[in-house]
């Protein structure tokens, strides 16, 4: 069934968001389920798939207003920032980490084989909640597809032999089949708007809203 990578063994949480407009109310039951799942302490912010100042701005704004926590940035927007000691820092003294959304190649480029992304593992396993919104939550998982083509790209695989199609509708889901027949691929999930998967400790898993598997590239769309 669906597992989260070994790397990431422990107490925490990774949440997968489908997609939605946080200022509008759109995401309001996802940000519920993680939320709960998250321990005391502040709620950072990775700006590193938009690379938008302005993004993070209104999200700090948005968690500190509606959620009622303490917020603060992460200012990675490149690979040379997911060295810097004061970032590792402010991931470690995170309760939650929220890696917001944007273009998941950016994402994996900065991230892939980084301290950052260590920090994030560490995170996880120690207790604490790492959350990927959108194209986020497609670059955490083994294949993903190109947003300038139809190649597909290697994930970061924090969920072995899965793809995960954000914005999800199954009337257009030609790109994650196509993503299922590489080999050693297994699922697909597909995650509509507002909705939100959640992978905790034993292999426990929990979702908000509608989230759709697929075992198959020719199968069919189930409920989870």
């Amino acid at each position: 069934m669906l597992e989260r990578s070994n790397r990431l063994d422990g107490e925490g949480w990774l949440a997968l968001l489908g997609g939605g407009e946080f200022s509008f109310g759109e995401t309001e039951e996802a940000d519920a389920a993680w939320l709960a799942k998250t321990p005391e302490g502040p709620i950072a912010f990775l700006p590193v798939a938009s690379g938008s100042a302005d993004y993070a701005t209104h999200f700090s704004t948005y968690v500190s207003e509606v959620l009622e926590r303490e917020a603060l940035t992460v200012p990675i927007y490149r690979a040379r920032d997911t060295r810097r000691g004061k970032n590792l820092a402010r991931i470690a003294e995170s309760a939650a980490v929220y890696l917001g959304g944007g273009v998941a190649e950016t994402l994996v480029g900065a991230l892939a084989e980084s301290p950052a992304l260590e920090a994030l593992e560490t995170r996880v396993s120690t207790g604490g909640v790492v959350v990927a919104m959108a194209a986020a939550a497609q670059a955490l998982a083994a294949r993903y597809r190109s947003l300038t083509g139809r190649e597909a790209l290697t994930g970061l695989a924090w969920l072995p032999r899965t793809a995960v199609e954000t914005n999800f509708d199954p009337a257009h889901d030609r790109r994650i089949r196509e993503l299922l027949e590489a080999p050693g691929m297994t699922w697909g999930l597909g995650l509509p708007s507002g909705s939100a998967i959640l992978f905790g400790p034993d292999g426990t898993i929990e979702t908000a809203g509608a989230v759709m598997i697929l075992e198959e590239p020719e199968g069919d769309w189930k409920l989870l």
